[in-house]
């Protein structure tokens, strides 16, 4: 019974030790930026490229007026730390970094001038349908119709937006990355439009199949290609000389 009962008190010290781990975690996690700790990391990580105050080395960019919404959107997103030639488009990618991390990072390059923050989003359907126009004139020329992205030549590919958070959204439309021009909105238009791209995660096909949501020129053509084999195949069966007796003519 002893026995039973130091073991029932190792396991219960044991307990509480991964309980107080789990709570330091959480605690680091949601502490905020420290822009201490971001500038370490940024020495060790940025400075070859955006030089130690963040005002370029060589051809590298200057990010001394990047922001806090800039420096957030290119981590998450694992667009930097790049790892193209100098001149390609950034690619997405799992970020290296952890939130804390990356919070550390965004709030030194928030203090190296005054760049964009980051935005709040709010969402809101009654804005679904200024949404749907502004989508149409801003972002489907190059994102598609249904935002699922598409090639724009040289390279250049413009990402799916379907996948993306809305504050993602946002920053990215506040400071223009990579070929993406900036977009000077009013927030309830910012609002209206990450509204819009959230409603296309699960947005209804009562047209039948979506086909990925590629848009409705290729749809059109994989309509028409599935009703012409559909169609040869009638004529074909129409056609053919059947023998009722099952015997050779």
């Amino acid at each position: 019974m002893r026995g039973l009962a130091a073991l029932a008190a190792v396991l219960a010290v044991l307990a509480g030790a991964v309980v107080l781990s789990d709570g330091s975690t959480q605690a680091q996690t949601d502490e905020p930026g420290s822009v201490e700790r971001g500038a370490r990391l940024y020495a060790a990580s940025c400075a070859t490229c955006h030089g130690p105050a963040g005002a370029g080395a060589g051809d590298w960019p200057a990010i001394t007026d990047a922001g806090e919404a800039s420096a957030d959107f290119q981590l998450r997103t694992g667009r930097m730390p790049f790892a193209q030639e100098l001149g390609e488009q950034a690619q997405r990618k799992p970020s290296p970094y952890d939130e804390q991390e990356i919070r550390d990072l965004v709030a030194f390059v928030g203090s190296l001038g005054n760049g964009p923050a980051i935005p709040e989003v709010n969402l809101d359907d009654a804005l679904l349908s200024e949404g749907q126009q502004l989508f149409a004139v801003n972002c489907a020329p190059c994102h598609g119709a249904s935002g699922n992205g598409g090639a724009l030549g040289g390279g250049a590919i413009a990402w799916p937006l379907t996948d993306a958070p809305p504050h993602i959204v946002a920053e990215a439309m506040i400071t223009g990355p990579g070929q993406m021009p900036v977009f000077d909105l009013p927030q309830q238009q910012l609002d209206a439009v990450a509204t819009y791209i959230e409603y296309l995660r699960d947005a209804p096909t009562p047209g039948g199949f979506a086909i990925g949501g590629i848009g409705p020129v290729p749809e059109g053509f994989v309509a028409w290609i599935v009703g012409m084999a559909l169609l040869g195949a009638i004529v074909y069966l129409v056609g053919r000389e059947w023998d009722r007796t099952g015997e050779e003519p």
